[in-house]
């Protein structure tokens, strides 16, 4: 993946225009579609299978708009008195006559229908309009009709259809977290263009992800939320993953590198991090969808979308930009003093990255069992976490529906603000009417039920609907506890009054399921996460200890995520961070998407800050001098990473809808313990106990992991082929330390071109060994091998077509020169021009095409099979058996490089092979 991105920086360099004016015809495209389009954003909680889907798909067939259209609340209050007052019932009257008038409302309870609260002083109206999402036009009226000032009467409206949604917060939280994060920009890196360029991409990218998610949105259901989530996570990442790639960049331009060869280095080294950190964030939000949960799935694929372009952006229109600038994003000398030059010199500076890791690790154990303790403490209110959905009742009271919803729990109690529905088929009832009777009867009578405001079959006689008005709210236990009994009971209710098929639906009984359910996938969630942290980081740290500390540091953050969120949003402590949100249940879908989210950001910081301690490790041995060298490098620009998300995500807490406040805190929450206190602190302190330990891993488990380069490796590799021969001259195989098997004789080798290399092996299968390893047929247990010009094994199939095996085997007994020289350059395809000259080079070395291979003696037969290798494209011919000075000049005079080997006693086998000239 690094030559790839080594490559695409270069190329971007090369073409910035090019790659700015596509984004901006991209934006352009999307957001103009987006324009004219609109969007369709919707709030569908409902789980496909459960019972509450199963009794909304019987409303939506059975009774049409009568049950599925938005319903509304209108509380009536008297001003002084009786609601049923003359003074008072004529107002009630006739705002019930003016509202029913009304467009786009199908029916509005009578006076005669009221229910009127115990003390006489209230009664709550229905009003129901006849689609299930009227518009803003419908809404408008009913609320301007229901609320008109009365001396006699004060009015509140509420209820489902004014409820539903986020409600408008602007672009305030987007503002702020930019703000923040250019402040921060410009304490890292000095400069306000350097500073500017990450957030006007990560623009960019946010505003390609709402446009595309609004367009989603008119196909397929993505509830309301998704837009404000996709935001904030787009902007965190974006800006930081551009921040990685920046520096990484704005560093080499200060070592003197040239900018398009930096860009390429940086996406390399920084961009191959980007793309790991990015794609973990993107497999843990696609995951989401694992749960089953339709709403939760948009969520996570708007995230994932989000992160997705924003990885995008950083690989393309960041170096782009960058690349426009050139050298004025080198980062400027410090000024120093004439007197302190030699004070300078004598005396490095140390950061302040340097004296926190010294600190932290003088005592490491001290280190490890304070920051356990505090995250541990931390995550106590964790273990009190209840969930449920947001609704009315969890606003800010300023807000009209919270203030409805408190005026109709003070008058009727809480129950009529979470009604449940109950769908029962009377089919099989000779007297439908009675059957309905009968049944409301019995669940006036079961225990929890308060009241049975409803009861009615539909049109066509054969399904009753009810609804029945709990204790308590939506999220209170006893609610909860209601729908599972009358789930439970179902069978003897329908004995008891002749139903049949009774289910427990509506908007309170969907979002108790949805709770439970996402309540059910968190462990497996969880324990996947984990498990996938650990492969993946074994992956790429090679280690056994690393991916088991950082798992375990993911653990502790999430806990420590959770327990502060519980701890304001679920007990209502410190209550101005929640913004006025009542405190209470946490919304559903928070811990598995903020587990999913944190996961992938945790392991962002893990590998920008052990990938350079490893890196370290790996070139001195030295663990602990590692741990310094890595964090010094790497902890400046991950703090400032990690405060610009900070930022962002708390920059949603004020400004957000109930949804998002508590997944916003819990996110800022989280990201700041798992970079300062987990990352910053507790790693290097872990580290320094272990020693080397810490990089220990099993031979025979290095064997079974997949080698992955995301620090640049191979890139590397290839910057180093290429300096070597611009420093000794063109070299067609060079091989340092190169072993095929352990057991093997280390060898250096190196082969100019158009010579001959004789390459000492100690048996057949030593030679059988070198010859698939350099034509690129197997992998390296150890060392460099670079052939012609091709790194191994990254770029092995390019070594493939360089070089060859030649082998006297490869001719068959029975066919012609001509059909062999056709059946051995099949592979090449190309036009038959081409073909014809590739037949015609073979044609200068071989006999005669139409002889038989019979009659070839093994010169004839080594010539035959070499000609047909350079006539493919080879440079490197690897003999398979020793070739006579015959074969040998007539193949290097055609251009050809040679290796053949040389049986030695193990004991004389050298370790370096000089070129034999010819």
């Amino acid at each position: 993946m690094s030559l790839f991105l080594y490559r695409l920086g270069r190329w971007v360099g090369g073409h910035r225009l090019t790659v700015i004016a596509a984004w901006v015809i991209l934006l352009t495209a999307l957001g103009g579609s987006f324009l004219a389009l609109g969007s369709a954003f919707e709030d569908d909680y409902s789980i496909p299978g459960t019972e509450s889907a199963r009794g909304e798909e019987i409303l939506a067939d059975r009774f049409g708009s009568d049950a599925t259209g938005a319903q509304a609340q209108v509380l009536f209050r008297a001003t002084d008195g009786s609601i049923d007052s003359a003074e008072s019932e004529t107002a009630v009257d006739a705002r019930l006559s003016e509202l029913a008038a009304l467009p786009g409302v199908a029916e509005v309870s009578s006076l005669d229908d009221l229910k009127q609260s115990d003390d006489g002083s209230a009664a709550l109206a229905t009003v129901r309009f006849d689609v299930e999402d009227p518009d803003d036009a419908a809404m408008d009226a009913v609320r301007d009709a229901a609320l008109q000032e009365s001396p006699h009467i004060t009015t509140t409206i509420g209820g489902g259809a004014f409820s539903s949604g986020a409600p408008e917060a602007g672009h305030v939280a987007e503002i702020v977290g930019i703000l923040v994060a250019l402040a921060v920009l410009v304490l890292t890196f000095g400069s306000f263009i350097a500073a500017g360029l990450p957030i006007v991409t990560a623009v960019v990218g946010v505003g390609a992800t709402i446009s595309a998610l609004s367009l989603l949105s008119l196909t397929t259901s993505i509830t309301t939320t998704s837009p404000s989530f996709a935001s904030m996570l787009g902007l965190a990442v974006g800006i930081d993953y551009a921040l990685f790639i920046l520096a990484r960049h704005r560093s080499q331009l200060s070592a003197g590198l040239d900018p398009h060869e930096s860009l390429g280095r940086a996406l390399a080294t920084a961009g191959s991090a980007v793309v790991f950190a990015g794609l973990t964030v993107v497999v843990s939000l696609a995951g989401l969808a694992l749960a089953g949960v339709p709403v939760l799935a948009a969520l996570g694929l708007a995230g994932a979308l989000a992160v997705t372009v924003s990885v995008l952006v950083a690989l393309t229109l960041v170096p782009a930009v960058a690349a426009l600038f050139g050298r004025a994003l080198t980062p400027s000398t410090p000024r120093r003093r004439r007197g302190s030059e030699a004070a300078a010199s004598a005396a490095p500076r140390i950061t302040l990255a340097e004296r926190w890791v010294r600190a932290i690790t003088r005592r490491p154990a001290v280190t490890v069992a304070a920051t356990v303790t505090l995250l541990a403490v931390m995550s106590i209110p964790a273990f009190s976490l209840t969930l449920a959905l947001p609704d009315a009742g969890t606003r800010a009271e300023s807000d009209p529906s919270r203030q409805h919803y408190d005026a109709v729990s003070d008058a009727f109690g809480e129950g009529f603000n979470a009604p449940l529905l109950i769908t029962a088929d009377v089919l099989a009832s000779d007297d439908p009417r009675e059957a309905v009777d009968d049944l409301k009867a019995e669940l006036r009578e079961f225990p929890g039920v308060v009241d049975v405001s409803m009861a009615s079959p539909n049109a066509g006689g054969d399904t009753a609907l009810l609804r029945v008005i709990p204790e308590g709210g939506q999220s209170d236990e006893r609610t909860i506890a209601l729908v599972h009994d009358l789930r439970e009971d179902a069978p003897a209710l329908e004995k008891a009054s002749g139903v049949t098929d009774l289910r427990v639906t509506g908007t309170t009984a969907v979002n108790i399921d949805l709770s439970e359910r996402l309540a059910a996938a968190l462990l497996p969630f969880g324990l996947t996460v984990v498990g996938l942290c650990l492969i993946l980081l074994a992956v790429i740290f090679r280690s056994v200890a690393v991916p088991i500390k950082a798992a375990l540091g993911y653990v502790l953050s999430v806990g420590a995520a959770f327990g502060a969120t519980v701890a304001v949003f679920g007990w209502g402590w410190m209550p101005w961070l929640s913004g006025g949100q009542e405190p209470g249940a946490v919304v559903s879908f928070l811990p598995i998407l903020l587990m999913g989210v944190l996961f992938g950001l945790a392991m962002d910081y893990e590998m920008f800050l052990v990938s350079r301690m490893r890196e370290h490790y790996v070139e001195t041995g030295d663990a602990r001098e590692s741990v310094y060298a890595g964090f010094g490098h790497s902890a400046v620009v991950v703090a400032a990473a990690a405060v610009i998300m900070v930022a962002v995500f708390a920059s949603f807490v004020p400004t957000g809808s109930s949804t998002l406040k508590p997944l916003a805190f819990g996110l800022a929450v989280g990201v700041f313990v798992d970079a300062f206190i987990v990352r910053m602190t507790l790693v290097p302190a872990v580290l320094i106990l272990l020693g080397d330990r810490a990089w220990w891993l099993p031979r025979h488990l290095g064997r079974l992991l997949p080698r992955v380069d995301v620090e640049g490796e191979a890139m590397q590799k290839v910057i180093e082929a290429t300096e070597f021969e611009d420093r000794h001259g063109d070299v067609v195989l060079r091989a340092h330390g190169l072993r095929v098997a352990e057991h093997d004789q280390p060898l250096d080798i190196i082969a100019r071109p158009g010579r001959v290399t004789n390459i000492p092996v100690t048996d057949a299968g030593h030679a059988g060994r070198l010859m698939a390893a350099i034509s690129g047929r197997t992998a390296v247990s150890e060392g460099t091998l670079v052939v012609c010009g091709a790194t191994m094994p990254e770029q092995r199939a390019t070594a493939v077509q360089r070089a060859a095996i030649v082998t006297t085997a490869s001719i068959p007994p029975h066919s012609t020169v001509g059909a062999v020289t056709r059946d051995g350059l099949a592979w090449r395809g190309g036009t038959r021009a081409e073909k014809r000259w590739r037949r015609a080079r073979v044609a200068q070395l071989a006999a005669d095409p139409g002889r038989s291979t019979v009659t070839l003696d093994a010169d004839e037969k080594q010539l035959l099979a070499g000609a047909i290798a350079l006539a493919g494209g080879a440079r490197l011919l690897v003999f398979a058996e020793s070739p006579t000075d015959h074969v040998t000049a007539t193949l290097l005079r055609h251009g050809a490089t040679i290796v053949r080997f040389a049986r030695v006693e193990v004991a004389a086998a050298p370790t370096l092979v000089l070129e034999a000239a010819r």
